[in-house]
């Protein structure tokens, strides 16, 4: 537990058996439940999982692959019925530092925030590690969306380090979720769109080397979900009930 709040980490996971296992290993011990969702993975990524020999995991696995976002709301319904007060997310590949988390999950576990994101381009080392065509990306898309949303203090819309707290999991449990890529901006305008209060802070941005999986359809798809957070939003009454990110 953290502050006394119950925590579960999710970590979506596909074709991820070389990583996996050290992920699972290094989710810190205040965390509660470790639930892992394979999204249907052709390789060993849940016999890895397994493998890490943790007392806390739990893996789940879908039968046709239905998506990171489709995973995550897995994840957030399997921690909700385990009595978790939090869920964190951490990816599969181990790129999210695991010092990091007691800060993401901190407001959440305090009552200060319903959801909390980290933001890499505050992070002090976001110039040296985080590669230029990333970083320019990430704060184009950030600026798209804070507009979309109503949430003028947003930085990094498009980090999957997250927590979020029972009442916002039950608002996206009830609302749904987009299943693939560019769900974090989905996400973010169903939450603001019902007043949920949104939080930032710093974490360290995590790559090793890798290409990156982003192309011209997933740019589309961001596209036209921050067109859609725009108009949902102005065709809401909670529009101006919308909370800013502290």
């Amino acid at each position: 537990m953290l502050e006394g709040a119950r925590v579960a980490v999710v970590i979506p996971a596909y074709r991820e058996e070389r990583w996996i296992a050290e992920t699972v290993r290094s989710v810190p011990d205040f965390v509660d439940h470790v639930v892992v969702v394979d999204d249907a993975s052709d390789d060993r990524t849940s016999d890895e999982a397994r493998a890490a020999g943790d007392s806390r995991l739990v893996v789940l696995r879908h039968e046709g692959n239905r998506g990171v976002g489709a995973a995550i709301l897995t994840g957030y319904e399997r921690a909700r019925a385990l009595g978790a007060d939090v869920a964190a997310v951490m990816a599969g590949d181990g790129q999210m530092d695991p010092a990091d988390l007691p800060a993401v999950v901190g407001p959440v576990a305090r009552g200060e925030a319903d959801y909390v994101k980290g933001d890499r381009l505050r992070h002090p080392s976001v110039w040296r590690d985080m590669p230029w065509k990333r970083l320019a990306g990430t704060a184009a898309l950030a600026w798209a969306t804070r507009r979309a949303a109503g949430l003028p203090s947003l930085s990094d819309s498009q980090c999957g380090y997250t927590a979020i707290g029972a009442r916002a999991i039950d608002c996206v449990l009830r609302e749904g979720m987009w299943p693939r890529y560019g769900y974090p901006n989905d996400l973010i305008g169903t939450l603001a769109r019902n007043g949920c209060g949104i939080s930032e802070v710093p974490v360290r941005p995590v790559y090793r080397g890798e290409a990156s999986g982003l192309r011209v359809w997933h740019l589309a798809t961001i596209g036209y979900l921050i067109g859609r957070v725009a108009w949902r939003r102005i065709a809401s009454r909670e529009a101006g009930f919308a909370a800013d990110v502290r």
